[in-house]
């Protein structure tokens, strides 16, 4: 499977009928349209400011900025400025997991009951005896998300005004959907849900005796040079960016998500949910070396990539990978979500190019197209004859 996946891949690339900016006397026209278009995007849909970066097929890579970081301050955003990106952060969450089966140290398809079977609180799970790591990863699992119940949303909203280092542990997290009827039986449909998430962390610590956190640094952010990115688990983070949330967000949180350095809500009740503050230029990064295959030094992408839970219409989803087709072909990545921050990263392995861009607003900006605006810029007119290297 992995050499027909390999083999669909090079197809892809020697198929291709666009080229791909790669002389290095196309880099600063490149890198200027780039900034053009990322400006275009912050003025046409009104954000504070963004941060983008991308990696071209021989590795070269940029970061850029637009805007402001604050703009009661008149602050620009900087190309290194963080952001908390949410959802993203389980893309690091499956490979981490990846890594572990790798190692021996579980098997995908182990039963979730083999690793927290013993917790006090696991018979009130649904689905409890059948549901596997796999079907957590891939968002088949028939369990509901606990960050849409009513219950989380109100405690959430309820504890952070009177106490703003307020957050809920992995465990306290799980009990909003325990007693809950599945939504449906395990592999047999779709359905997103931070909580397969927050398991498969708890399953991380079962499984090494070490934090989740601890995990990723050694495996990943270490060995491949992503010092942009970190644990958001605390509401001091250095050199991040404020959000700007919108008004009608469930939280009740303010118009602003930092007051005087500080978030004004603990961002650590995220966990593996998402639970990062980085920034494009590492998610570019990653993206390439993720679904290139050379972020773990086995074989994964079968079960990166193949493991998809049931379709729904377009978009597929994988072992923490959105699997969706565009006008540039296939694209692989993901998005995510926290309150004042949205991020987009995406890899297209038609021209093996590596796009991210995060905003600290919001508000309804949709960053897939802006994603797309920017990899375009990227392509070059048709040409015929020439193979991508």
């Amino acid at each position: 499977m992995v050499a027909r996946l390999e083999a669909f891949a090079l197809s892809l690339v020697l198929g291709a009928s666009w080229a791909i900016v790669e002389q290095p006397n196309d880099l600063p026209s490149a890198e200027a349209r780039f900034q053009q278009e990322l400006d275009r995007l912050c003025q046409a849909h009104g954000f504070p400011g963004a941060t983008a970066a991308f990696v071209l097929p021989d590795g070269h890579q940029a970061g850029f900025a637009t805007g402001y970081a604050d703009r009661e301050q008149s602050i620009p955003m900087r190309t290194d400025s963080l952001q908390l990106a949410g959802s993203v952060g389980k893309t690091f969450v499956s490979a981490v997991v990846l890594s572990l089966a790798q190692d021996g140290k579980l098997n995908l398809d182990d039963k979730v009951s083999k690793w927290l079977g013993r917790e006090s609180w696991f018979r009130r799970l649904p689905n409890q005896n059948y549901i596997t790591v796999r079907t957590l990863l891939n968002h088949s699992s028939g369990i509901p998300d606990h960050v849409r119940d009513e219950g989380f949303i109100r405690t959430v909203r309820r504890r952070f005004r009177s106490d703003p280092d307020f957050h809920l542990s992995p465990a306290e997290l799980v009990q909003f959907v325990l007693d809950k009827d599945a939504l449906f039986a395990p592999g047999r449909g779709f359905s997103y849900s931070d909580t397969n998430y927050i398991l498969a962390g708890m399953i991380v610590e079962r499984a090494t005796g070490s934090s989740y956190y601890g995990e990723l640094v050694q495996r990943f952010l270490t060995p491949l040079g992503l010092s942009l990115t970190g644990p958001a688990d605390r509401r001091g983070l250095p050199s991040l960016a404020p959000g700007y949330v919108a008004g009608s967000n469930p939280f009740g949180l303010p118009r602003k998500t930092v007051s005087r350095g500080m978030l004004v809500i603990n961002p650590s009740s995220e966990w593996t949910g998402g639970g990062l503050v980085s920034n494009p230029q590492d998610l570019a990064r990653w993206a390439k070396a993720l679904y290139e295959g050379k972020a773990l030094k086995k074989p994964y992408l079968d079960d990166l990539i193949g493991s998809v839970a049931p379709s729904r219409g377009g978009r597929r989803y994988g072992l923490g990978v959105e699997i969706e087709k565009s006008e540039l072909g296939p694209m692989y990545g993901h998005d995510g979500w926290f309150p004042g921050y949205r991020t987009r990263m995406a890899y297209f392995p038609d021209y093996r190019i590596a796009v991210a861009m995060q905003i600290n607003t919001d508000d309804d900006v949709d960053e897939r197209q802006c994603v797309l605006a920017l990899a375009r810029v990227l392509v070059k007119q048709p040409y015929r004859g020439r193979t991508l290297q």
